[in-house]
């Protein structure tokens, strides 16, 4: 039986996810780090984007999330973020709409937006998307 470390997933609202895992793969501010058990500690601010909890070599689950934080710890990962979503949660319709309206908004050259917040709106539509589209098209590896 392969070493597994402790996953933990809350958002603002509710907890996630938590459960043993054999890896952890996240979008790091300065990169895509992986997490096998035994770690080294660190402490990082995440990227908007995926994290896809590895529960063994066939198996994975796929999650959102709209940044945070993630503390490594050799028997234990925990993920803190405003937002987490399970990607079979992501609402593609409301996702594909904010990107729609971000766009909308950038094309506006008036000066009545915020321009920085458009950005924010557009690119968290954007990775919501992407770890979806990632989801549906592996989804015989996830979740059996």
């Amino acid at each position: 039986m392969a070493m597994t470390i402790h996953v933990d997933i809350v958002s603002a609202e509710e907890e996630i996810y938590s459960g043993q895992a054999e890896m952890v793969i996240a979008q790091a501010e300065l990169g895509e780090v992986g997490i096998a058990p035994r770690h080294a500690p660190f402490l990082a601010r995440l990227r908007p984007g995926a994290v896809r909890v590895k529960l063994s070599a066939s198996e994975e689950l796929p999650f959102y999330v709209s940044g945070g934080l993630i503390e490594v710890q050799p028997h234990l990962v925990t993920i803190l973020a405003d937002t987490a979503l399970r990607a079979r949660d992501i609402d593609e319709a409301a996702a594909l709409e904010a990107k729609r309206r971000a766009e909308e908004a950038l094309k506006d050259r008036s000066g009545k937006i915020d321009y920085a917040r458009a950005q924010a709106e557009l690119a968290e539509a954007v990775r919501q998307l992407q770890v979806l589209e990632h989801y549906k098209k592996h989804k015989g590896q996830f979740e059996k």
